[in-house]
C-alpha cells in the first residue's frame, strides 16, 4: 500500500524550509543600513497594473533602490537586490514570507553578502509597517491622484515620486528632514 501525499501539505513543508524568524522585535534600529525592509506591491493604471519592488532603509526611511515590472517573476527582485547590494549592505533585511523571499536564490544572495534574513510573522502586517506606510503614501500621494494611462507614464511618475520622497519631502519621523538630508546628517555625526 502506498501513501498519496497531499500536494498542499507538501508545498507548505517545502515553503517552510525557507522561512526565517522575525529578528526585529524590540530591536533599536539606530543607524543607516542597520535594517532594510523589502516588499512588493501592485501599481494600478487605467488599463492594467504593474508591480513595484522597493528597498527601504528603515533608519533613514530612504529608498535605497526599486524596480518596476510587468510580471511577478523573481528575477526583477533579484536584479534590484544585486544592484543595491553592490553599493551598500544592510546588517539585516526584512521581508514577508512571499515566494520571492522564501527561496534558495534569495537566501544564497543574502548569505553571500553577509546579510541576516528576517521575515514577518504570518499575517503580521505590522512587522513591516515602515514599508507598508511607504506604499500607502506612494499610492495616495501619486498613483491614485494621477491615474496614469500607460506603463510609460507610471514608470516616469514613480521615478519622480522616488526623487521627491528622498530629496524634497520632509518626514516628521526624521525631525522634518528628507531621507537624504537625514542620511547626510547621520554620516556627519558618525564621522
Amino acid at each position: 500500500m502506498h501513501c498519496i501525499q497531499d500536494p498542499i501539505l507538501a508545498s507548505a513543508r517545502y515553503h517552510a524550509k525557507y522561512v526565517r524568524p522575525y529578528l526585529l522585535r524590540n530591536l533599536n534600529i539606530d543607524h543607516i543600513d542597520h535594517v532594510w525592509g523589502v516588499d512588493i506591491t501592485y501599481l494600478p493604471f487605467k488599463k492594467g497594473f504593474m508591480y513595484l519592488f522597493v528597498i527601504i532603509d528603515w533608519y533613514s526611511r530612504q529608498i535605497v533602490d526599486y524596480e518596476i515590472s510587468y510580471s511577478l517573476e523573481k528575477e526583477f527582485v533579484m536584479r534590484c537586490l544585486k544592484r543595491a547590494l553592490s553599493r551598500r549592505k544592510p546588517e539585516i533585511i526584512n521581508s514577508d514570507q512571499g515566494s520571492h523571499f522564501t527561496n534558495q536564490s534569495y537566501l544564497d544572495l543574502m548569505e553571500e553578502n553577509q546579510v541576516r534574513v528576517s521575515m514577518d510573522g504570518k499575517g503580521q502586517a505590522l512587522d513591516n509597517i515602515i514599508t507598508e506606510r511607504f506604499f500607502r503614501s506612494l499610492k495616495y500621494d501619486d498613483i491614485y491622484i494621477n491615474e496614469y494611462s500607460t506603463p510609460r507614464e507610471m514608470i516616469a511618475g514613480v521615478k519622480e515620486y522616488m526623487h521627491i520622497y528622498n530629496t524634497i519631502r520632509p518626514h516628521s519621523s526624521l525631525d522634518g528632514l528628507t531621507p537624504n538630508e537625514f542620511c547626510q546628517r547621520a554620516k556627519q555625526i558618525a564621522a
